[in-house]
């Protein structure tokens, strides 16, 4: 382990990485739950749960941007292995830190645009929960956030992976 992994600063990122990680849990748990609630209520007693698909469309946003954080974290971003063999290291490492670069220019459009989006949506609400339609789109600028922190701290060399059985999985099915 590196001074960097033992570190009081990466602990800290990995309890909120911990904290992510949970939620998006617990937002695909609820999903599932609330659909087959609404499949069973509407097969079994001709009754569906009025807020049920909305909540489900909300749960399923926040779950696929924050699963868009987690990916740029993990980096199963779309890659070129192919030119691993050919390419010299330090050209390699100059890529790694371009797509860092352009990671970090994706992360701060999100908040920017994000947030101006889900201050413009503030003013209306959903249908069935009544809750501010921004709900729906302050998850944007939020994950606009983990892909700058992720991006700065790639640029830097640190690893923030923390599945390294993914990339064991994807070797296996690549061979």
């Amino acid at each position: 382990m590196s001074s960097w992994e033992q570190s009081r600063l990466a602990r800290f990122f990995i309890r909120i990485d911990k904290g992510i990680e949970v939620f998006a849990i617990v937002l695909i748990i609820a999903m599932v739950l609330i659909v087959f609630t609404q499949v069973m209520t509407r097969k079994l007693f001709n009754f569906v749960f009025f807020w049920s698909e909305e909540v489900t469309l909300l749960c399923l946003t926040w779950f696929s941007f924050i699963g868009i954080g987690i990916g740029f974290r993990e980096k199963l971003h779309i890659g070129m292995d192919v030119v691993e063999n050919i390419l010299p290291k330090n050209v390699l490492t100059f890529l790694d830190r371009v797509v860092d670069v352009a990671t970090f220019g994706f992360g701060l459009y999100m908040i920017v645009y994000g947030t101006q989006f889900s201050m413009l949506m503030s003013e209306s609400t959903l249908p069935a929960t009544k809750l501010p339609n921004s709900i729906q789109y302050i998850v944007v600028p939020f994950t606009g956030v983990l892909c700058c922190v992720y991006a700065i701290l790639q640029f830097l060399g640190k690893n923030t992976q923390r599945y390294k059985e993914i990339d064991d999985e994807i070797k296996k099915y690549d061979a």
